[in-house]
């Protein structure tokens, strides 16, 4: 029987928590939306959502079309993520359910990132982990994991709440706010540039084309490596997140690696589960 974890969400914060669970031995089952919307899509296995299949690093994940052929993927000791906003899968997993008896769950990481709580609750597993505001751990959840950047990034909360979103990304070479860019009306997104491109101040990195037919250009705020940007075709709405710079020319590989604070919230959440384990077989 193989330990399982079962993580809500698959875009590059998500993807380093995945990614570290992976790499610490346990079996990892995402469940993602119909239509993921992650702009650091290189990072990010929600990809394999649209795609069939994507690598990060050197971990690769694969689409499943059922529950049985997620299964089927674990079994081969794969990464599958699974369509399944809801997560209606989890009560095969759970006790009782269809595939106990092959898998142990012994924890579900809500790593949607939403900012609010999407339908996760205490007791969908052991232990329930969620990433970042919205969640009161204690109450919905086991524990909560800080990721606002500074001192407390990656802090596990056992009672409480992660600190309000800011709206602010982090201080990168001087720019912070202006270096995440987002849709200035509602529309049809179509690329004009790709990830891993370094771009001039005012360069057209994407069009929005409106309900009406108007196009309206995406541009650069500063010259800087298209760190992030929302896959071509993609319907967005007035504010939505679309792309992310990088105003560090020397940083191209930063565009294809798991950033420092996936990295860190991930060994925050292994570390909280590592550590719940130790309390149970304690209570054995």
């Amino acid at each position: 029987m193989r330990d399982l974890i079962i993580v809500r969400g698959g875009g590059d914060i998500a993807t380093g928590t995945i990614f570290t669970l992976r790499k610490a031995g346990f079996a990892v089952l995402i469940l993602e939306c119909g239509r993921p919307s992650a702009i650091r899509r290189c990072v990010s296995f929600s990809e394999a959502v649209y795609e069939g299949s994507t690598k990060v690093e050197d971990t690769e994940c694969v689409r499943a079309g059922s529950v049985q052929e997620a299964v089927r993927c674990l079994e081969k000791r794969g990464l599958p993520v699974l369509i399944d906003p809801e997560a209606g899968s989890v009560s095969l997993f759970q006790k009782g359910g269809e595939y106990a008896g092959e898998f142990r769950l012994v924890a579900l990481v809500d790593a949607i990132l939403a900012k609010k709580n999407l339908g996760t609750k205490r007791g969908m597993a052991p232990f329930v982990i969620a990433l970042g505001p919205g969640f009161t751990a204690g109450s919905d959840c086991d524990a909560v994991i800080e990721t606002m950047r500074g001192h407390d990034l990656g802090r596990v909360i056992r009672n409480g709440q992660a600190l309000p979103n800011t709206g602010t990304p982090g201080l990168i070479a001087g720019h912070a706010a202006d270096r995440v860019i987002h849709a200035e009306c509602g529309g049809i997104l179509y690329d004009a540039a790709k990830i891993g491109d370094y771009v001039e101040k005012d360069s057209t990195i994407a069009v929005i084309t409106d309900p009406q037919g108007k196009k309206h250009e995406v541009r650069a705020p500063f010259a800087g490596l298209v760190r992030g940007l929302i896959r071509d075709s993609f319907p967005v709405t007035t504010g939505f997140k679309i792309a992310d710079i990088d105003p560090r020319k020397t940083e191209y590989k930063n565009c294809f690696t798991i950033s420092d604070k996936a990295r860190c919230i991930g060994g925050a959440v292994l570390m909280s589960v590592m550590e719940f384990l130790s309390e149970e077989k304690e209570k054995a």
